[in-house]
């Protein structure tokens, strides 16, 4: 029994020493920058291309304003089709950008949007697809670029799990019009709270950096409608400290998962995720009961013995009172009773 000792909880933040930390904010106090694209914003971006051998990255405050920008870049409208199982995030970013969601259910082994479905959903107002990388597991790309060819759809890839996973030994997020990923604290790899834009495309990135900053291009000059978007130095310094540790941190993670495996793979009452151990980062270690009860069972126990574990994501979000009428999405409704 662990009732008296520190609770365990699901996740904690990979976190660089204090001291490597503090020297980064020396160099922000000694410049006097702490916001406006500043030269710790731009050295966090150029260390992440060259790590993970992408074109181009646009560093903002959050995941979810990544989203946002990613959505207003492309000047999408109308119809935006995405999974149920995932974070609010992804929904609520497209109906901040007045777009409609639509949703397609998903696959029971690999927990992403099934692409097989995907076609039935496209109307005459879809504009895009945006499909989630959920827990850092690759969707099929391949299927899925197919259909946006076919159709002349834009794609985003919501890869807020995926931060240093690759597919086909590229970066994964390298692929799509634009790919976002998370820098919250609970992620891989993380500066607190941020997230960032990648894009292959010289345009987008141009705009997506006009976008971040209230519209203005590099001569100061507002051209287009924009917000603040902005990572600040402060939390680029953490970033700088953590991106030193981040490899370490992922193996670190893998053994973590492995141990887990080992002890629960022999228990017919749990299932687990399909992947491709090469295509993985380990940010989360997810497993699927039976039925709620024992989820809720097992949970309880665990928080009994001070090991904190989350249901995650246990609203499948197509059941959200606010998108009427509801559309019935068969196995995420079930995952997300099932998952701890």
């Amino acid at each position: 029994m662990r009732r008296n000792e520190k609770p365990i909880l699901v996740s904690t933040p990979s976190l660089s020493s204090l001291e490597k930390y503090v020297s980064l904010l020396e160099s922000v106090l000694n410049t006097g920058i702490l916001t406006h694209n500043g030269p710790l914003v731009r050295k966090l971006e150029n260390e992440i291309c060259k790590i993970l051998k992408v074109k181009n990255c646009v560093a903002v405050s959050n995941g979810t304003i990544a989203l946002q920008m990613a959505i207003r870049a492309l000047g999408l409208r109308g119809e935006i089709i995405t999974t149920p199982f995932s974070w609010i995030a992804t929904v609520s970013a497209i109906m901040w950008e007045r777009c409609k969601p639509v949703f397609v259910d998903i696959d029971p082994n690999t927990f992403n949007i099934d692409p097989d479905l995907i076609e039935a959903a496209i109307t005459n107002k879809t504009s895009a697809i945006l499909p989630v990388h959920v827990f850092g597991n690759p969707v099929e790309i391949k299927k899925i670029e197919g259909i946006a060819r076919k159709h002349n759809l834009k794609i985003i890839y919501d890869a807020a799990h995926a931060f240093g996973v690759n597919h086909k030994e590229k970066s994964i997020l390298s692929f799509g019009d634009i790919s976002i990923t998370s820098f919250h604290a609970t992620k891989l790899f993380n500066t607190a709270e941020g997230g960032a834009c990648f894009t292959q495309n010289d345009e987008l990135f141009l705009r997506l950096q006009r976008i971040r900053f209230f519209g203005h291009d590099q001569k100061k000059k507002i051209v287009e409608e924009g917000f603040n978007g902005k990572m600040t130095e402060v939390h680029a310094a953490l970033g700088l400290a953590n991106l030193k540790i981040f490899k370490n941190s992922l193996k670190g993670r893998k053994n973590v998962f492995k141990i887990y495996k080992s002890y629960l793979c022999n228990l017919n009452s749990v299932s687990f995720q399909e992947f491709n151990a090469d295509e993985y980062n380990y940010s989360y270690m997810p497993i699927v009961f039976e039925n709620e009860k024992l989820r809720t069972k097992i949970e309880l126990e665990l928080i009994k013995n001070n090991f904190i574990p989350r249901r995650y994501f246990d609203t499948s979000l197509n059941t959200l009172d606010f998108f009427k009428p509801i559309q019935k999405m068969k196995v995420s409704e079930s995952l997300s009773k099932r998952i701890l």
